[in-house]
């Protein structure tokens, strides 16, 4: 059961225009009447885990260049966004120094030289781990909904992977089906 009364609808796949918005989660809540609010927590490198690992392409603890953030939505904590970039591209780059890369992230990447290709996305539905509890103040036997975005740019390299812990009962998912796909 949600305790703090707040839900926020995450739309997959998510919407051209708001992923290219200079924030995601500040365009969805805004446009769902919410007060939006972000928190960087981290820049810096760190190791890399397996699934990040995995999806960027680099050897498990190999050092990747992170960047965490806190989203809050009516100044409660939905969702710690982490974006994992490749040390060989992107170190030493503007991406990696602190604070939010103005206008957007993805046009920090794209003036890197970097083309988006395609994305690929998972959702994991687990119990939380390590500081995520407190962090996301998550309620004795609240879940999580881990989802992991890997986008790739024209020649096929991993450039970003995106690993968002959302408190389960503070978000809706909706799917929406690629249009002409829909089948019964």
């Amino acid at each position: 059961m949600n305790r703090t009364g707040v839900v926020v609808r995450r739309a997959l796949p998510t919407d051209p225009a708001v992923r290219a918005s200079a924030s995601l989660f500040v365009t969805e809540a805004e446009r769902q009447g919410l007060r939006a609010g972000r928190r960087m927590l981290y820049v810096g490198p760190e190791p890399a885990n397996a699934r990040v690992a995995a999806a960027l392409r680099v050897a498990p603890g190999a050092d990747v260049l992170a960047r965490r953030k806190l989203l809050l939505a009516g100044g409660v904590p939905v969702r710690v966004a982490t974006s994992y970039f490749r040390l060989d591209l992107f170190g030493g780059t503007p991406l990696s120094e602190p604070g939010f890369v103005r206008p957007s992230l993805q046009a920090g990447i794209e003036a890197l030289g970097h083309r988006f290709g395609h994305a690929e996305e998972d959702l994991i539905a687990r119990p939380p781990e390590g500081d995520e509890v407190p962090t996301l103040d998550l309620a004795p036997g609240e879940w999580v909904v881990q989802i992991v975005r890997t986008g790739h740019d024209t020649s096929g390299t991993p450039i970003h992977t995106l690993e968002t812990i959302c408190a389960a009962s503070r978000h809706v998912f909706t799917i929406t089906q690629v249009t002409g796909a829909d089948e019964f």
